[in-house]
């Protein structure tokens, strides 16, 4: 597969951040070449990149390509930090390369906002490894041995196109795949753009998953014929109260999964972890485009003009959630003090006084 994100340097006609583009998929795998900020910018508006993982990455690079650029970094900064409100991931990867830029000496500090990029590209992968790992343990721990295996839904894109490695929540599904213990994939459409149709069918296949797509609101029947053995979804922000902020769709899965009794995990980094955030109703929500929605010229199926209510997130609370997977470990049940234990040093920290602050 093309890489999700490179970096390209002068010998390759950069600096510039390449992207795969995942608005063109699955017709057509085409590279993205963003040569300054402000394409960047509309590369992530736009869904070109997407997933909270590389978010945070495409805004570490960002902030390399402004320097590399010598163009103003911190106003690029303040650009890329704010291009999609909700994904927590993509103010921590542009604010960990801009320390580093910060921190160095001037000849050296395109180079240490490059590296402070490179570096968190890996630990990306390496989280990615590390989450599978440990949401296979917890669903061989949480579910029923099944002679044919697990039934598992998803709702939006958690695989290698939203990290630096093999992605959230897919890659936990990838793994109970390897281990002979997936029957069926579950992949709600994902409504009003498709991602579970368009992007998380294309890596299924591409993984050799067994894999069936149904329209979002077909999920509740297979809850009720019991053919859900657990969801499986990734955050683009949790709070420090446990509430799970991740594609719109979302709690109505959270709410069909506590009503039927079947377990609802979260797999996402730790950096999506928000101390800032005390609870839930305080995350910001993106409202987008009227025309995601209503389409657009001969592909219209809304009348012109009409009122349109388009969220790109809604946020399950966290009662509903049975256990969110990081790569450091399992939190379960959901509260601020057991997400402060899987955190550590100054994260921890905040998390614990967040946690104080709600008690109060």
């Amino acid at each position: 597969m093309t890489a999700v994100l490179r970096w390209a340097d002068e010998t390759e006609g950069g600096p510039a951040v390449v992207l795969l583009d995942q608005t063109r998929l699955p017709a057509h795998e085409e590279e993205r070449w963003c040569r300054d900020v402000p394409a960047l910018v509309g590369a992530i508006r736009e869904l070109a990149v997407r997933g909270a993982p590389v978010l945070g990455l495409a805004g570490a690079y960002g902030v390399a390509l402004a320097a590399a650029r010598g163009d103003g970094v911190e106003a690029a900064a303040g650009e890329l930090a704010e291009a999609r409100p909700t994904a927590v991931n993509l103010r921590h990867g542009v604010e960990r390369a801009r320390a580093a830029w910060r921190a160095a000496r001037p000849g050296d500090a395109a180079a240490a906002a490059l590296g402070a990029a490179r570096e968190l590209h890996a630990e990306d992968a390496r989280a990615s490894a590390a989450m599978a790992g440990h949401g296979l343990e917890l669903l061989t721990g949480l579910l029923p041995a099944r002679a044919a295996g697990w039934r598992l839904l998803t709702h939006c894109n958690t695989g290698a196109l939203v990290s630096g490695g093999g992605g959230t929540a897919l890659a936990v599904v990838r793994a109970a795949h390897t281990a002979g213990r997936l029957e069926r994939l579950w992949v709600d459409e994902t409504r009003p753009l498709l991602q579970g149709a368009r992007l998380t069918t294309w890596e299924a296949a591409r993984w050799g998953l067994p894999h069936t797509l149904l329209a979002d609101n077909a999920a509740g029947s297979l809850f009720a014929a019991g053919q859900v053995d657990a969801v499986l979804i990734g955050a683009d922000r949790v709070s420090a109260d446990g509430s799970v902020a991740n594609k719109v769709g979302s709690y109505p899965l959270a709410v069909l999964a506590r009503h039927h009794g079947v377990p609802f995990v979260v797999v996402a980094p730790v950096s999506t972890v928000d101390p800032d955030t005390a609870r839930g109703a305080d995350i910001i929500i993106e409202q987008r485009d009227a025309e995601e929605v209503t389409g657009t010229g001969d592909g219209r199926h809304a009348p012109a003009g009409v009122a349109v209510h388009n969220p790109a997130f809604d946020v399950t609370p966290p009662d509903l959630v049975s256990a969110l997977v990081t790569e450091r470990g399992t939190v379960g049940p959901m509260d601020a003090r057991r997400l402060a234990a899987v955190c550590d040093g100054p994260r921890a920290t905040e998390l614990r006084e967040a946690d104080g602050m709600m008690k109060a």
